[in-house]
């Protein structure tokens, strides 16, 4: 997949895991879902930043714009699974951070999910944010729109789970609909609303 990059976007490495989940941790710290599975917004950035250490700058897509907003995505065919080390990193950083039950419910979530997700081979955004500072700039589109068009080169459908929905409209206005009945991912629990962006065609 060719992507192509702009308005000051870069290919983060790996040894950018931390900055990643720093500001992915910032984006999603009042984010419904993830206060309902991990309670503060310590434990909800030592989850992403283990997710950006042990999968996503190693087998996804990561981009950054300076130390303001960040996107972490997964190519067709390509799993989230945490390495063992990674796993036991997530469950001492909950067990750290988390409040009670962190862990139980994130293991519970994930099953729900994976439940829901989409067998046609598709292009998976994981998480995308920017710094509260950095809000209202651009820089969230900035992130998305150049994958998004080598998306559509390719002929790849694109798969998200929105965690906010006041986050709707952005993802609608760069093609996203809802594809199923938003699902809840535990007892009482926000819903998680699935959302699946064909291809356009040219």
């Amino acid at each position: 997949m060719q992507i192509h990059l702009r308005d000051g976007a870069r290919v983060a490495r790996r040894n950018d895991w931390k900055e990643l989940g720093d500001i992915l941790g910032e984006a999603f710290r009042d984010d419904p879902i993830n206060r309902w599975l991990f309670g503060n917004p310590r434990a909800i950035t030592s989850l992403f930043r283990i997710m950006a250490d042990d999968v996503y700058t190693r087998h996804g897509l990561c981009h950054l714009i300076a130390d303001e907003a960040a996107a972490m995505w997964l190519p067709a065919g390509v799993t989230s699974d945490l390495t063992a080390f990674g796993l036991w990193r997530l469950i001492a950083g909950q067990v750290r951070w988390g409040t009670k039950g962190a862990m139980k419910r994130a293991m519970g979530a994930g099953a729900v999910m994976e439940a829901h997700h989409p067998e046609v081979p598709h292009l998976y955004l994981f998480a995308i944010g920017t710094r509260e500072s950095a809000r209202g700039k651009g820089l969230g589109k900035a992130l998305l729109r150049p994958v998004l068009d080598a998306a559509d080169r390719d002929g790849l459908p694109v798969y998200l789970e929105n965690s906010n929905p006041v986050n709707s409209g952005f993802y609608q206005a760069h093609g996203f609909q809802t594809m199923a009945s938003p699902f809840c991912i535990g007892d009482n629990s926000p819903v998680m609303e699935p959302m699946w962006r064909a291809p356009a065609t040219r």
